[in-house]
């Protein structure tokens, strides 16, 4: 039976809430609430959470790494740092999954999320919460959100008719179906036009959800925040489908066609939609609903940035941020919308058999391969076309970059890096201060990319920098100033040839390589705490304060063996070139 207006249990439900509050919550003692560091919000981001009802792709591996990324970064400017991630467990596609695949759905769910755990762990994804939208905790933070929507009147009960697409988990309007052709076995279906995804005719009673009345209160945020969405035309975009105008959404499905998923508060025959529940999933690891007062945000709401694909911008930038106006809860301060990854210049799907296994490229190439190919050639706005060949180009453009140099500096004869840094004089030439003014302006540079949302863009300066620095070292020709050595490397003067000349460069060569290798930890982490051990960085001065001409004074000794030849390269050769 539908139920409307105030839940005839709500105190039960709130009660029970509040019993679970008591017993859970640890409330600080009075010191913890006297420092301002304490109390200023963490840096939150979060990853779409991703159905348990297939595999990973290379979809979901960009998605993390960008997240990842953008955690590392803050992390490395000495904010604490929150990672959101998880599979969402509910819905139609998740109960048809697993009777396909004849198990029970909740050890379907048990066994298929450790795969997306899995991937995280794979490819070196500092996540601090991974969720599951099954757990308990989540159930309770969707269940109370519903009744706060119900008890301020948005949620109410009506007839509702529409196309249907079990795998997007969503209504079309007539206007964006279409009759399609499966050109492999000629069958005509209607599907969505957005996505292609098949749609079948529903009509059932359930609840809906006011979006309508919330058509300005969108445009007004959108109009008061201009960069919510990135890239801009996914911006315009959003406006424009507000600005043509909302229909309120069906946010409930009837038991008997929807059985997996969270009931609705006091009426067992209806499941509450799955885009409200999952996207709810933000909230729930932000101690929702039981923020303590005063301390709403140390938990990290409102989320600093959504990293999503661009298939899933409506529920994100128009029905998510409606929900929350909706409770007058602070709304995300951005969502980043990046594009796909295409195959042959197709998109990538698993019924073409074209989708690209995300574990066998991580163990095929490693992770930190893997992380820089993706960042450096991954789509913000536009699509990008995957190929192995891409990704072998682009790290042998590192061994032959950063890891030239890493190289030449470190392992040089006849000079010690050493006593370069201890003398702390840079290069006076007008090549040594051309080079200097790229490093000083270069972390300002990063840092304004990655507010941005652009590491990519971020990435590409400080590539530009290593160029720079090995053009900057082979016109300097430090090998020219310093001290002769025999065949095994052994100096035969104890003196410099010219010491005043070849200590400068050196240490303009080695301020590079710490610069760089400090803002690249959040995209290659594993490899620039290699190249940071062998320049003898310590361990407490890689923040990106540290990046910075001069800052460090106290490197130049090798904390791990140098090697000769092959051994201890920072990039080694890759096994394959296919």
């Amino acid at each position: 039976m539908l139920v409307q207006g105030r839940s005839s249990q709500y105190e039960k439900y709130t009660g029970y809430f509040g019993r679970r509050c008591n017993y859970r919550t640890r409330l600080p003692c009075s010191r913890h609430f006297t420092t301002p560091e304490l109390l200023e919000k963490p840096y939150y981001v979060t990853s779409p959470i991703f159905y348990v009802n297939a595999a990973p792709h290379i979809g979901h591996l960009y998605t993390l790494v960008l997240t990842d990324v953008f955690k590392r970064f803050h992390a490395l400017k000495g904010k604490k740092a929150i990672l959101c991630t998880g599979t969402d467990e509910h819905g139609m596609k998740i109960q048809q999954a697993a009777q396909k695949a004849g198990q029970d759905i909740r050890a379907f769910c048990d066994e298929n999320y450790k795969s997306f755990e899995a991937l995280a762990e794979r490819a070196d994804i500092q996540y601090d919460h991974f969720i599951r939208t099954s757990e308990p905790d989540h159930r309770f933070a969707v269940q109370h959100f519903w009744l706060m929507l119900q008890e301020r009147g948005f949620i109410y009960t009506s007839q509702h008719e529409g196309w249907y697409s079990v795998s997007d988990e969503t209504f079309y309007p007539p206007s964006s179906i279409h009759l399609a052709l499966d050109p492999s076995t000629g069958r005509k279906f209607m599907a969505s036009r957005e996505t292609g995804k098949e749609v079948e005719w529903t009509s059932e009673v359930n609840y809906h959800f006011r979006l309508s009345s919330l058509r300005d209160r969108l445009l007004q945020f959108y109009a008061d925040h201009p960069v919510f969405v990135q890239p801009s035309t996914r911006m315009q975009d959003v406006i424009q489908q507000v600005t043509t105008g909302l229909t309120d959404l069906s946010v409930s499905r009837p038991k008997e066609r929807l059985s997996w998923g969270i009931p609705v508060p006091d009426d067992p025959s209806q499941t509450i939609y799955v885009w409200l529940d999952a996207l709810i999933n933000y909230l729930t690891k932000a101690n929702y609903p039981f923020q303590i007062p005063g301390r709403e945000h140390a938990a990290g709401w409102p989320a600093d940035v959504h990293v999503i694909g661009k298939d899933i911008v409506r529920f994100h930038c128009i029905y998510w941020p409606a929900f929350l106006l909706a409770l007058d809860l602070p709304l995300p301060k951005q969502i980043m919308t990046h594009a796909h990854w295409t195959l042959n210049h197709e998109k990538m799907s698993k019924s073409t058999g074209n989708a690209v296994n995300p574990f066998f490229a991580l163990d095929r190439f490693g992770s930190d391969t893997m992380r820089f190919y993706l960042i450096r050639d991954g789509g913000i706005k536009d699509d990008r076309d995957y190929d192995n060949a891409y990704i072998v180009d682009r790290y042998k453009m590192l061994q032959g970059s950063l890891g030239n140099l890493v190289t030449r500096v470190v392992r040089g004869k006849g000079w010690n890096v050493r006593r370069a840094v201890e003398l702390g004089c840079f290069d006076d030439s007008p090549h040594g201060q051309k080079h200097f003014e790229a490093l000083k302006y270069l972390p300002a540079a990063v840092d304004g990319w990655m507010a941005q949302l652009q590491p990519g863009s971020a990435l590409g300066d400080i590539l530009e920098v290593v160029d720079q620095t090995n053009q900057y070292m082979q016109h300097a020709s430090p090998w020219n100033y310093g001290a002769p050595t025999d065949k095994h490397g052994r100096p035969k003067a104890l003196k410099c040839l010219d010491l005043e000349r070849l200590d400068p460069i050196i240490y303009a060569c080695a301020e590079s390589i710490r610069i760089c290798a400090i803002l690249l930890q959040p995209v290659i982490p594993e490899r620039m705490k290699h190249v940071l051990d062998l320049l003898g960085v310590d361990e407490g001065r890689r923040m990106i304060g540290d990046a910075t001409v001069g800052a460090d004074r106290e490197y130049g000794i090798p904390m791990v063996e140098v090697g000769t030849g092959r051994s201890g390269v920072v990039f080694p050769p890759l096994t394959s070139d296919f």
